[in-house]
């Protein structure tokens, strides 16, 4: 059996198969369709646009990237010097260049030279060139703030967090890497064009900023259009333009008068610009390069769902998330408001200043007034965003709206833990305090658009009615079928069955990922007609759930709809192949399929790209495992852990492959760091309880039940083996206390109510 040193050298290993050069991207992107429009900068759109072109010079979107030169750089490169964690930077210039001096990838001092500022405001960031065409985001960036705010100084964005050289959030790492992280959003057109074979970068743009075609696409049949004698009735539609807005111009709002709030001919969620903005403005991977105005979203794009750490129960925003997942679950979105109702798409500024942004739709005779707000007027208070779109601040000095537009719920800070804006002001005010307030203003029950917050908080059968029901935001919708899938009962299967062919895309995914539990066959039965779903990210997620569909189990033409799927799902990893995380995709998918070769390699370039990557270290063994190597797979597992000793995922795995091989002892233990480490996974705690169980270990066994329901109280698999493991112990009214909330928990499960009815009739 390989030792620890010995496995570390076996997986790092044959370096020369970890790329295979005839499944690298190709080093240039494939040449556009014949007759498809091609972009010609924003200087051209000026020559007719002057006004939007005016409007647009010199905001956000123009300044979002720009060459380092005097007129965009706005930080102090005067020879400063910024001190953080022990490392010292100076900053200066040397021949109208700009330069930093700071540690680089080794720890050491070194100079580096600024190729281009990121941003302007509220901070300004930049980037360095490094080798095989990376540049690299500096974490110490330049509050561009007045000083009279705080701002004019260098400040790191990680606060007073050491990130040391070898740290992955380290400027030199790939969580600060442009290229992947930062350049689609910045740029006009942009390439990545990451080449697999030797690692490097050839990135391009047409624009190196935000300019017009990034929102209206690319502009040369609309030039052509414009500059012809003659124009076809048919081209005039959409004068060549691949995104034409005329949902908005379209929509008729009125005032209603009872609710003193405008309110649309038809409503109904308007796409067009969202779809545009989207992009950008939302947490989301990219699955296709090629996107352009007038495309569909979720074609290029796979939005994240409102899930822990980015969001919290109710859906207010958590970590970075850009807006539009925010904005989705708004009933403002739900009616047909849109993103240029309150922002000027070219300035990138709000249509009006404070109150009067939201007089546009809500009548200031009875919002703006203290029978609403019950804040002094002209107070922060009395603000209609302080309320229903409090901020966050992230990376450090920018604060950030929530644009789920929702009444403040204190009571759910009280019963779910979640923020709420009245806690912003009124620091000292319990919870309680605060939804009193409310209550006694309103005279009713707490309200509001968004009513999902307890279900995603217990994550118990509330999930399904979530699911179900369309009056729901989809992506909360979407949210609940994917929480479902954690523990698929009837009752849940159910639900999950409903939505494969549900009219949201996210949901309909979200379906499919659900499913993932399922024997191969049953998932055939229910996921091959979603391969030729209209929309891309439904599509890869059924080849991915197919990818081990047993021989001869689809027909001819769901096979050939497969491959076609297959290969998009391959291409939406290898667009990222410089990521772990998508290399450990490929791998799993290739295993999968019974690409044993493929699947290896794979697996060992995404532990050479970066060996923190636990999901690569627990796949890889579990490939090993599945093709008779238990013992390499175990010298994986002690290589990965020896590396990363805290890992839980990693503790877990080897715990079961130790059971496999019948030292159950060593088992026990490592099951037993895992369930510590990670207190929180059910999963964990449910196989340490069962394997004290099997052990003997019987009152052990339901301690470590018990920890887990403290976190988990309705989980039916935590409690089914807690009503087991009491009743073999003769435990009789602790099986039955267990079978009680067993059935309380899953009120529609025959079996547990039989199990709960055969205890109680016991003598």
């Amino acid at each position: 059996m390989l030792g620890v040193a010995g496995a570390a050298a076996w997986w790092l290993g044959a370096q020369d198969e970890s790329v295979a050069p005839a499944e690298a991207e190709p080093a240039e992107a494939a040449p556009a369709a014949t007759g498809a429009p091609g972009y010609v900068g924003a200087e051209a759109c000026g020559g007719c646009h002057a006004e939007q072109f005016a409007q647009w010079r010199g905001s956000q979107h123009d300044r979002a990237m720009a060459g380092a030169s005097e007129a965009n750089v706005l930080g102090d490169f005067s020879g400063t010097r910024f001190e953080h964690a022990g490392v010292t930077s100076r900053f200066y210039r040397r021949d109208g260049r700009f330069f930093v001096e700071t540690d680089g990838a080794d720890g050491a001092l070194a100079e580096f030279e600024i190729s281009h500022t990121f941003g302007v405001d509220p901070l300004q960031q930049y980037l360095i060139p490094l080798s095989g065409g990376r540049l690299q985001a500096l974490s110490v960036a330049w509050d561009a703030r007045a000083k009279a705010a705080g701002g004019q100084r260098w400040f790191h964005l990680y606060g007073d967090e050491p990130i040391p050289h070898d740290d992955e959030l380290h400027w030199t790492g790939a969580q600060q890497n442009w290229n992947y992280m930062c350049a689609d959003c910045h740029s006009t057109d942009l390439r990545k064009r990451y080449d697999a074979a030797s690692a490097t970068f050839a990135t391009s743009w047409s624009e190196e900023n935000v300019a017009c075609e990034a929102c209206h696409g690319p502009g040369s049949a609309h030039v052509a259009w414009a500059s012809a004698d003659e124009r076809e009735p048919a081209a005039s539609a959409r004068k060549g333009l691949s995104a034409v807005f005329a949902e908005r111009r379209e929509q008729r709002w009125t005032m209603d008068v009872a609710t003193s709030t405008a309110k649309p001919a038809h409503a109904r969620p308007l796409t067009a610009e969202l779809e545009t903005c989207a992009p950008c403005h939302s947490r989301r991977t990219a699955i296709a390069e090629g996107f352009h105005a007038g495309k569909p979203f979720l074609d290029y794009y796979l939005p994240a769902r409102l899930e822990a750490p980015l969001y919290y129960a109710d859906g207010q925003q958590r970590d970075e998330v850009y807006v539009w997942g925010s904005f989705v679950q708004s009933r403002m979105y739900q009616q047909g408001v849109t993103c240029s109702d309150c922002h000027d798409p070219h300035t990138a500024k709000l249509r009006e200043e404070g109150n009067a942004l939201c007089a546009q739709c809500h009548s200031p005779a009875r919002f703006d007034a203290a029978a609403h707000h019950h804040h002094p007027a002209g107070s922060v208070g009395a603000q209609c965003v302080a309320c229903h779109m409090p901020e966050t601040t992230y990376m450090r000095v920018d604060p950030r709206r929530d644009h789920s537009l929702r009444v403040p719920r204190p009571d759910l800070t009280a019963s779910l833990g979640v923020p709420n804006a009245c806690g912003g002001c009124h620091e000292a005010e319990s919870p309680r305090w605060a939804a009193q307030q409310i209550a006694g203003w309103t005279g009713r029950e707490p309200g509001g658009f968004q009513h999902f917050a307890e279900a995603f908080a217990a994550g118990d059968e509330q999930l399904v009615l979530v699911a179900r029901d369309t009056a729901h935001p989809e992506i909360a919708r979407a949210t609940a079928v994917a929480a479902l899938g954690e523990r698929l009962d009837p009752l849940r299967f159910g639900a999950v069955r409903e939505r494969l062919t549900d009219a949201s895309a996210l949901v309909r995914r979200a379906a499919l990922e659900s499913l993932a539990a399922l024997p191969p066959g049953e998932r055939v039965r229910l996921a091959a007609p979603l391969l030729g779903d209209p929309l891309r990210i439904v599509r890869i997620e059924a080849a991915s759930l197919l990818a081990d569909a047993p021989p001869g189990a689809l027909s001819p033409s769901q096979a050939a709809a497969f491959e076609r799927a297959a290969t998009e799902y391959e291409a939406a990893q290898r667009m990222h192949a410089e990521r772990p995380e998508h290399r450990t995709n490929l791998a799993t998918f290739f295993a999968r399929r019974g690409r044993t070769r493929d699947a290896e390699r794979e697996f060992r370039t995404a532990l050479t790209l970066a060996p923190p990557h636990v999901p690569a270290w627990v796949n890889f063994a579990d490939l090993l495992r599945q093709i008779g190597r238990e013992a390499e797979a175990e010298a994986l597992l002690r290589a990965g852990l020896a590396k990363l000793p805290n890992s839980a995922p990693l503790h877990h795995a080897l715990g079961l492959a130790l059971v496999r091989i019948g030292r159950k002892a060593e088992a026990l233990g490592e099951l037993e760091t895992a369930a510590r480490l990670a207190p929180d996974d059910a999963r964990f705690g449910y196989v340490y309880a069962v394997a004290l169980h099997s052990a003997g270990e019987r009152e052990r066994a339901l301690a470590a039940l018990d920890g887990a329901l403290a976190r988990r109280p309705r989980d039916s698999e935590l409690l089914g083996a807690a009503v087991t493991i009491s009743r073999d112990a003769g435990q009789r009214a602790r099986a039955i206390a267990y079978a009680e909330r067993l059935v309380e928990a899953a009120p529609w499960d025959a079996a547990a109510r039989a199990l709960l009815e055969e205890l109680r009739a016991a003598p």
